[in-house]
């Protein structure tokens, strides 16, 4: 395992979406529908209410959700990935709120959200800036609300980052404040990443040079996107708000 991302670490979400890194301008969480795990969660009637999906990136999942009948607000720290979530939208006719705003302040929202949705924003966050993302949320989430975050687990590769790699332990502890932790469950996260173009984003992310043989045991989908490990933890923030 490694410590440290030598070269994404250091790259910040908007240079990314504007295409100046070598992965171009396709982010390896850009499918350009909404994420499997989360219309599984919508289907078994896990959203409610007025619906925030942090890191909405270019916005897909809150589209999703919008179409579904929620009244949903996407926020990214990206203006480029917010730009193309508004273009996005508005092609296929659906009406959702997209600001440009830190996961980790939501200054600008009070006790707003009935169901609180992050799709792999957490495990991006640097080990300092959790605790102060999760009292975000106790702050804009209504008593009662639902979060669902999807993250990367402990089982991911042992060559990414271990800030990458999270514990049920992790998660446990850092979400406590949020209140009663309902569920944590296995489950798996779709890229947009082919078995070739992983190997090129874990040699950014590691520089680690992964061979055919390894690449070759790299799960994939039916339309041969890369799968990976994630966690799936739902908390439900107490009725009193406290």
């Amino acid at each position: 395992m490694t410590d440290a991302a030598p070269y994404l670490h250091s790259v910040d979400t908007e240079t990314m979406y504007q295409g100046k890194t070598p992965l171009g301008r396709r982010m390896p969480w850009d499918i350009s529908q909404a994420q499997p795990s989360l219309v599984a969660i919508e289907e078994s009637g896990g959203i409610s209410g007025d619906v925030l999906d942090l890191g909405c990136g270019t916005g897909d999942n809150a589209i999703y959700l919008a179409s579904r009948g929620y009244r949903v607000t996407g926020v990214d720290v990206a203006p480029t990935a917010i730009k193309e979530a508004v273009q996005r939208a508005q092609a296929v006719g659906v009406d959702v709120t997209f600001d440009v705003a830190d996961a980790t302040k939501l200054d600008q929202y009070s006790s707003a959200f009935d169901t609180i949705v992050d799709s792999a924003l957490y495990h991006s966050l640097e080990v300092d800036e959790r605790a102060d993302y999760v009292r975000a949320l106790v702050r804009v989430a209504r008593p009662g609300a639902r979060l669902h975050v999807l993250c990367f687990s402990d089982a991911t590769p042992e060559v990414f980052p271990d800030l990458f790699r999270i514990t049920e332990q992790n998660l446990q502890e850092n979400f406590e404040p949020f209140g009663l932790i309902t569920s944590l469950n296995r489950s798996e996260y779709t890229s947009s990443m082919t078995r070739a173009a992983f190997g090129q984003f874990v040699r950014l992310l590691t520089d680690v040079e992964l061979d055919d043989a390894a690449l070759r045991e790299v799960p994939v989908d039916a339309e041969g996107r890369v799968s990976l490990p994630i966690w799936h933890l739902t908390a439900v923030r107490a009725e009193d708000g406290r």
